[in-house]
């Protein structure tokens, strides 16, 4: 069966996805955990440390600049559940406005980042990569302060990690993710079908473009304000 960018959006609003055994697996197969790891967004856990890095702007956080190239990366390691399949798929539900990515630069080289689907409300976190002390962190530092700009409601963490709990992610039931996910996919479904592929799902629900037009306002009228700024005082408090 092949994964089209609907078959994977239909999955996604029921709560499953596909993994593969390895990169060289011919076979995917469809989750669906028991337990499920969400990051909260009004309590992403930033760190002093974390947020002084994201304000420094270390590095340079673009988003939708290199998808193919961050899935490529989140495979490149000794076991990884991205098989050319999965990896094909994503880039094709990319191309339909579903897929996004978060990428970390120093220098002009891509040093880390991450990518996921959102549909409706939700987000739902597929994979990172880290080539640098915290670019990973600083990624989904800048994935979570665009979730709230945009309107988000849920971010999807899958599986907990000792890396995902130290930022603030907590897990929970199968159950509650369920009821997490329906009211994050009713929310986002005025005006388009969220299990479709069409014109109307890519518009309906959350914006995951609302950070760009907010950094462009805060650097207008000769009084630029550093993004870095921006993003930390969309994550508020400290840790």
């Amino acid at each position: 069966m092949s994964l089209t960018p609907d078959l994977l959006l239909r999955a996604y609003a029921i709560g499953v996805f596909p993994m593969a055994d390895s990169r060289d697996a011919s076979e995917v197969y469809w989750v669906e955990p028991k337990k499920r790891a969400i990051i909260p967004l009004d309590t992403f856990r930033l760190s002093h440390s974390l947020r002084k890095t994201v304000r420094g702007g270390r590095f340079a956080v673009t988003s939708d600049a290199a998808f193919t190239d961050v899935v490529r990366l989140c495979a490149a390691r000794e076991e990884t559940w991205i098989n050319p399949e999965i990896e094909e798929s994503y880039a094709a539900l990319f191309q339909a406005g579903h897929a996004h990515s978060i990428e970390c630069w120093d220098d002009g080289a891509l040093v880390g980042g991450l990518y996921g689907v959102s549909l409706g409300r939700a987000f739902f976190g597929e994979s990172m990569f880290s080539l640098r002390t915290d670019a990973s962190k600083v990624a989904l530092a800048w994935l979570v302060a665009r979730l709230k700009a945009g309107g988000f409601t849920l971010l999807d963490c899958q599986f907990m990690t000792d890396h995902l709990r130290s930022l603030g992610a907590v897990e929970i039931s199968q159950k509650d993710y369920i009821g997490l996910l329906s009211a994050a996919l009713s929310e986002g479904s005025e005006g388009g079908d969220v299990a479709g592929t069409g014109e109307g799902a890519a518009s309906s629900g959350a914006d995951f473009g609302a950070l760009d037009r907010l950094l462009e306002e805060a650097s207008r009228d000769g009084a630029a304000v550093p993004a870095g700024w921006v993003i930390a005082q969309l994550l508020g408090h400290t840790s």
